[in-house]
Parts: structure tokens; sequence; C-alpha cells
């Protein structure tokens, strides 16, 4: 089951994530938010919203059924949204409904070509990079870097495995102790956690702001910007 496979294969059905704005977290969510130790709205507000402004030019990887998409366009009302996916997810974010602000894209690689050179303001993933190994991780890295301005700001969300551990397998966490004995292309949460991810961002041309906002217990969520 290689990865990249797995991936093009396991959210045909388009992932969910529930209402991520609600006070209220719906069942959906509610069931995400045990497994990851923490807030999808507390995430959206703190680790998300501050890089926006109404006009900004966002790309988000991996919008699966669009739970963080329709957040996001809640505060770009003369700004517009790129989705990148493996997936056809015109049929569950329907951008007509944005006049103009959403596009969707079905891809079959990660090398953003569809997209101009310096054009991003603001670049984010939420469960997207956990599913992903270092070499794939290092793809996405490495060719999104040039779509984004001078001084553009990136956030993902990404597998830690030292924190996962502390949290604890099974119960805690919500993943099974046996990925421990797997290789990274056989698994579907593959190893990663801060000091690997803050190299590769940097090998990348990536200067790393934050390597994790300490938002969710299970996982890490980095802080990336784009050099002068």
């Amino acid at each position: 089951m290689p990865t990249l496979d797995w991936l093009k294969k396991e959210f045909s059905n388009g992932y969910d994530s529930g209402d991520i704005l609600s006070l209220s977290p719906d069942k959906r969510r509610r069931e995400e938010e045990e497994k990851i130790g923490g807030s999808y709205r507390e995430v959206f507000y703190k680790c998300l919203k501050p890089f926006l402004e109404p006009d900004s030019k966002v790309l988000e990887l991996g919008p699966g059924s669009g739970s963080w998409t329709r957040a996001m366009l809640r505060y770009l009302p003369q700004g517009d949204l790129h989705v990148v996916d493996y997936q056809d997810v015109n049929q569950w974010l329907e951008p007509e409904q944005y006049n103009g602000r959403l596009s969707c894209y079905k891809v079959e690689d990660m090398s953003f070509s569809m997209f101009k050179d310096g054009y991003f303001d603001f670049f984010f993933s939420i469960g997207v990079l956990c599913h992903h190994n270092g070499d794939h991780i290092r793809e996405i890295l490495k060719n999104s870097l040039t779509k984004m301005k001078p001084n553009a700001i990136a956030v993902h969300h990404y597998a830690d495995w030292n924190k996962l551990e502390k949290r604890g397998w099974g119960l805690n966490g919500n993943l099974p102790a046996w990925l421990k004995e797997k290789p990274d292309n056989e698994i579907w949460w593959p190893r990663n956690n801060q000091e690997t991810m803050k190299k590769i961002c940097e090998e990348e041309g990536w200067i790393v702001e934050i390597t994790d906002m300490n938002i969710v217990e299970r996982d890490s969520i980095i802080c990336l910007r784009r050099p002068l």
C-alpha cells in the first residue's frame, strides 16, 4: 500500500471534518477533536485567521469535502481561494456559489504547475501532510515555494510521532500501535517529528517561524515564511 496510491484512493468520498467554526461541535467534529486533543475552531482562529486579509490569495492543499474551505471563505470577501486535491472536489465544494472566489483543481501530482509564480499570500493544509511521507512532503514544499509571494506565510498540520508517543497510541491517539512495525511506504501515518519537519522545510528554502504552534496534543502545526 504505497502512501501516494493510498491517498489517491482513500478519500474518494470527500473527507469531512464537520462545521469548523460552530461554537458547539457537531458529532463529526467532536469525534475528530477527541482524536487530536484540541479544538478545530481554535486551530482556525489561532493558526489560520491571523494570516488572512479580506483580499488575500490563498492556496489550500487537500480540501476534501471542504470543511476548512468553507470556513476560510467567510474571511475572504474580496480574496480568492484555490484548492488542489487528487479528487474532483467540485461536487462537494460547488465553487459556482462563491462568485469566482473559489477555484478547484484535480491533480495527479504536486507540481502546482497551473499557478503562476509569486501569486499566493497564504498556503495551508489540515489533515493532509500527516498522510505523506518525507519525500512527498519535500516535493510539496519545494514546488509550492515559488508560487508564494515573497514573505508569504504557510501553515501545515503534520504528524508528530514524538507527541503521539506522549499522548499514547490506541485509545488516546486513536492510531494503532502496529504502525510502528511497518515502513513508511506501507502505512497511512508515516513517521515525522518536529526536528525532521524543520529540516525538510529549511532545505527546501522556507524560513521556519514556528515548528509547532502547540494547539493540539497529538500532532504539530508548523508556520513557515517564504524569504524576501
